[in-house]
């Protein structure tokens, strides 16, 4: 009797909903009210999570603005109104509408990208959706969603009566920290949350100082008017194939002294390791001692090529353009992070504990002269900042061992153009671009070990000057959006 009561009142429920929005998409034709910027600035952050050219499904999509914004190669918007699906195909003809109940919309189709926009408060039951949202997505998916904070309930509901904002029956006032449980008992994992729209009202000059700036900052961050979530599904294998093939990227310049101890010491992972030598302007003999350890090892898997452009950063990716792995990684010829290590980093990508495994030298003691005062500093430093930029905690922007897989490699390659290609270490390449196609990035302490041969590469005045440059050109394109 119990349940029958629950499923009666979880249809009245809809049914009240379902008119509700019918009515409001009627007045929607020539309705204007606050809501026109907000939806707008949704539009902006959104835009900037979601790259061009993914597949994309909304559920609570309303008129389809937005789903139609993000130029999906397939978008798909359900919404139980028939009303709101109607003026969405109107509006929205390249995209697909489809009127369902989102807690229980059902699609042969995985898509890349689902997103709930502001209809949280609106559900009957939180968890189902997110449960049905799991059987949606893609392994590699990621759940998006924006819901309004409980401190704008008073402030919402006044501009309802004022005629300001579109009229909801919102009843479902979630905290963060309620939907990360929610999430959680629903298989998924959060990735990085924001608090975002300070002010609604779209007045020139004040609206973007707030909305673009002052909300990142504490205090304000917290009264924001909607908040953010990005989370990926959990308890999905994300192994890409079964026995993965590894490449481990070694560029080395000035690194002859350390050429032989790379090829006896690197092991072997996965369905078989390759070792890719990329040589860079060396003024020691680093080349031909690559070429004769090679002839030495002829057990070992390798290829070895040089580099035409400069830096470190430039080595690296003609090491992954050649690599054959389906995990890459890249391991410093200076050898300050051992190569017997690299298995700990194979073993968190395959288990999927991250999309982007990071290792960080700052956890463990170092060994005697490993790093200098002033560089240990500036790691802290940068540390601090791009964890702040990137909404995910990270401790050690350049430790020169990073590791994914190549499939999610490529996807951060072909959006470069977002940040450009001057970076000469690759860190900050892989960390923003990981970022913005929100990534899980697992920091993986290492011992950091004193060099045995040679000098760093690194002028930690001229190079911190540039690093500080590219922090601020990537906030204005990940942070102040």
């Amino acid at each position: 009797m119990e349940s029958e009561k629950t499923i009666q009142s979880a249809d009245k429920h809809r049914i009240e909903r379902s008119q509700h929005w019918n009515k409001v998409a009627v007045k929607m034709h020539n309705w204007r009210g606050w809501g026109t910027y907000y939806h707008k600035r949704l539009i902006d952050i959104y835009s900037t999570i979601v790259p061009a050219g993914m597949t994309v499904l909304e559920l609570g999509c309303g008129n389809g603005e937005l789903l139609a914004a993000l130029k999906p190669s397939r978008g798909v918007g359900v919404d139980f109104s028939t009303e709101m699906i109607a003026l969405a195909s109107e509006r929205q003809p390249e995209q697909l509408f489809i009127q369902a109940n989102a807690e229980e919309f059902s699609s042969i189709e995985k898509f890349d990208v689902v997103i709930l926009s502001d209809i949280l408060n609106e559900v009957w039951d939180v968890q189902q959706l997110f449960e049905n949202v799991r059987k949606l997505l893609n392994p590699n998916g990621r759940l998006l969603i924006n819901v309004h904070s409980r401190l704008w309930e008073l402030p919402l509901s006044i501009a309802v009566k004022l005629g300001l904002a579109k009229p909801g029956l919102g009843e479902n006032w979630l905290t963060v920290s309620d939907i990360n449980n929610l999430l959680n008992l629903s298989g998924f994992e959060p990735i990085k949350s924001s608090h975002e729209v300070l002010f609604p009202i779209g007045i020139p000059l004040l609206a973007p100082f707030l909305n673009k700036f002052l909300v990142r900052f504490w205090p304000f961050n917290h009264l924001g008017l909607t908040n953010f979530i990005i989370a990926r599904p959990l308890g999905i294998a994300h192994r890409h194939v079964e026995k993965p093939k590894v490449s481990v990227i070694v560029p080395a310049r000035n690194e002859a002294g350390n050429i032989e101890n790379i090829l006896s010491r690197v092991p072997e992972m996965g369905g078989g390791t390759e070792i890719v030598f990329v040589e860079g302007n060396s003024t020691d003999n680093t080349w031909d001692a690559i070429l004769e350890g090679i002839k030495q090892h002829p057990e070992k898997n390798c290829q070895s090529w040089q580099q035409t452009g400069m830096g470190k950063g430039d080595a690296d990716r003609l090491g992954f353009a050649k690599a054959t792995g389906d995990i890459l990684m890249i391991l410093d010829a200076d050898l300050t992070v051992p190569p017997e290590d690299l298995p700990r980093f194979y073993d968190a990508l395959v288990s999927g504990k991250g999309d982007f495994i990071n290792g960080v030298r700052l956890v463990y003691p170092m060994e005697e002269e490993a790093m200098r005062f002033f560089n240990l500093i500036g790691n802290k430093f940068f540390s601090l900042a791009f964890s702040w930029l990137l909404g995910q905690p990270i401790k050690d922007t350049l430790c020169g061992t990073k590791v994914l897989w190549k499939k999610d490699y490529e996807r951060i390659a072909n959006n470069r153009h977002v940040f450009g290609d001057f970076d000469p270490f690759g860190d900050f390449d892989l960390l923003f671009g990981a970022a913005r196609l929100n990534y899980k990035i697992v920091d993986l302490p290492i011992r950091y070990r004193a060099r045995t041969y040679g000098t760093t590469n690194i002028d930690r005045w001229k190079h911190g000057w540039l690093l500080l440059r590219m922090v601020v050109f990537a906030a204005r394109r990940i942070k102040f959006i």
